[in-house]
């Protein structure tokens, strides 16, 4: 495969490039990213000198770049986009022109080239919140966050392509992920850092909203599974199965860096906070996937890497960076 990899540079993007390179000799890979606060030409030093690689500076909602790119490749994978709830809640507009104006500008490309495929990351959030059982692929989407509202309007777009022009279209569904190279606005991330630096960990509301946690390397196996193996105009879940909340994330990273309790602060909760995502993951699972990684092994893999790559993060926990903190958790009322 020659395959162009939107969002490259970013946590979950920038992993899938390393996978790819490393597990499959006979692809190449192109990465265009616009290169935002969140994304990080060094996450892709791994893979730097590698023949097979090339990075591309660029945005996806520009239809020059992206059709030159397309021409240029035989499949689009888009991890491209804005993917914070709360930014999400201060600046909608930003996550409607990357999440489905920029999936509209690729879709385009992609059926003018002829690609044989085009995989959709999407997102376990378009489901909305779930009270009960877990999520199936089959069920309605119904995002309560402009961020959310935005990955679904994309995945709307990529069926309306696969129903429309027979577009060989795959969409995947992935569950909270964590892991290396992601940056520090994120839950664990930001637990880890804090805690590294004796701050407090801001935990919203009571701290029992629940999220189902996969590794990154699972939920890029995952990906590379439906990419490969799945069929053209499916669906599917990637989650790892397992259910944790807020407070649970904190103390396994106070217990992982032993630091005190005290460091937990609760701050106001999140405006239309989702209590709860869960994913059936049967159908991936079916075409020879599953997580490798618990939730434990992959918190102790993740906080260590971050205690060893300080000189990584430490350098994005800037001026912009604790401005948006400050705006964005606050005391909760006693």
């Amino acid at each position: 495969m020659r395959l162009l990899i939107t969002g490259g540079a970013g946590f979950i993007g920038s992993e899938f490039v390393r996978l790819t390179l490393a597990e499959h000799a006979e692809d190449s890979v192109t990465v265009l990213d616009k290169l935002t606060y969140a994304g990080n030409e060094r996450n892709l030093d791994p893979v730097r000198d590698d023949p097979r690689f090339r990075f591309v500076k660029g945005d996806i909602a520009d239809p020059e770049v992206v059709r030159g790119l397309a021409g240029e490749c035989d499949v689009v994978v888009n991890f491209a986009a804005e993917s914070h709830v709360d930014r999400s809640l201060e600046e909608p507009g930003q996550f409607i022109l990357t999440d489905v104006y920029g999936t509209y500008v690729l879709l385009e490309a992609a059926r003018s080239a002829g690609h044989a495929r085009f995989l959709q990351v999407s997102t376990d959030e378009v489901y909305g919140d779930v009270g009960e059982g877990r999520s199936r692929e089959g069920d309605p989407l119904r995002p309560r966050s402009p961020y959310s509202a935005s990955k679904a309007g994309g995945e709307l777009l990529v069926q309306a392509y696969r129903a429309s022009y027979g577009f060989p279209a795959i969409v995947t569904r992935g569950s909270n992920t964590y892991g290396w190279y992601q940056y520090p606005e994120k839950i664990i991330p930001l637990f880890v850092t804090n805690a590294l630096e004796d701050k407090p960990l801001p935990i919203y509301g009571d701290g029992t909203a629940v999220r189902d946690y996969i590794f990154v390397e699972d939920h890029c196996r995952g990906i590379d599974t439906a990419l490969r193996a799945g069929s053209p105009g499916e669906d599917y879940n990637i989650g790892a199965g397992g259910e944790v909340n807020g407070l649970a994330v904190a103390g396994t990273v106070l217990r992982l860096l032993d630091k005190p309790e005290s460091l937990k602060q609760f701050v106001r909760d999140r405006p239309g906070h989702d209590r709860r995502y869960a994913l059936e993951s049967s159908k991936l699972r079916g075409l020879g996937w599953q997580p490798r990684v618990s939730f434990d092994a992959g918190m102790e893999r993740t906080v260590a890497w971050y205690v060893a790559n300080q000189e990584w993060w430490r350098p994005l926990k800037n001026g912009d960076f604790w401005e948006f903190y400050r705006r964005n958790y606050r005391r909760a009322p006693e």
